[in-house]
């Protein structure tokens, strides 16, 4: 019981709910920014112009294959030497939505690919322009594989972002180990922080997993065909 009161008076004090609050504000602007960027980042790479398919490529080479902790460190006590001086949240920020962005760009980019060249096809004989192409017909299909590994990262972002610690970002590890240094309660700190991080995740799961229902496909079987019901209303968008 008194290890229980322990966890419990952790849980609910202000320090541990504010390092809560910072992890999901990194963990949520850093993500959201890396699926922009990796979306640009995936047009380019599929673009018909060699040298956006060349910078994408490096970009995605160059992040992906160096850790991020090393990209953190590098924000954060490299960039002041050209005189770029950011705070602990912005250099955690930087780097790992610049880190996630490579990731998410294959993601996007397996996601478009998997749309057929019928469906491109279907889409020209209509008179869409490439905008509309990918505004009505391509994106509501590559949505249905984009989202799950997106969610995934949503997840991995989360605990990526302990990494922010090292930088002296008040997150829940920082908060945890703060608080243990002072009064020596490493077990109960820890086992605190674990809770809000395993609560997180659950709550990204939920989400995910009703994303991942309203774009069942099998689940509206009934409906016409996309491209149907733009045919039948086609003047309504060209």
């Amino acid at each position: 019981m008194e290890f229980m009161e322990g966890v419990w008076a952790y849980l609910g004090s202000r320090a541990f709910l504010d390092g809560a609050v910072n992890t999901m504000k990194l963990t949520l602007v850093s993500q959201i920014v890396a699926v922009l960027l990796g979306f640009i980042i995936a047009l380019a790479k599929m673009s018909k112009w060699k040298l956006l398919q060349g910078l994408a490529t490096s970009y995605i080479w160059i992040f992906r294959g160096i850790p991020v902790l090393v990209q953190l460190i590098f924000v954060y006590t490299a960039l002041p030497q050209f005189g770029i001086r950011l705070t602990g949240f912005q250099s955690a920020f930087v780097a790992l939505a610049l880190n996630e962005a490579a990731y998410m760009a294959e993601i996007v980019r397996s996601g478009l690919a998997s749309v057929g060249k019928g469906q491109h096809r279907a889409a020209n004989a209509l008179g869409m322009n490439s905008w509309q192409r990918m505004r009505y017909v391509v994106l509501p299909q590559a949505f249905r594989v984009i989202v799950p590994p997106t969610a995934n990262q949503f997840i991995g972002m989360l605990k990526t972002s302990a990494m922010a610690s090292v930088v002296g970002y008040t997150d829940l590890l920082l908060t945890a180990q703060q608080t243990a240094s002072a009064n020596f309660d490493y077990v109960d700190t820890l086992i605190a922080a674990v809770i809000y991080y395993l609560a997180f995740t659950a709550l990204f799961t939920l989400v995910q997993s009703y994303l991942e229902r309203r774009m069942d496909i099998t689940r509206s079987r009934t409906r016409k065909p996309r491209l149907f019901s733009l045919m039948k209303r086609g003047k309504s968008i060209l």
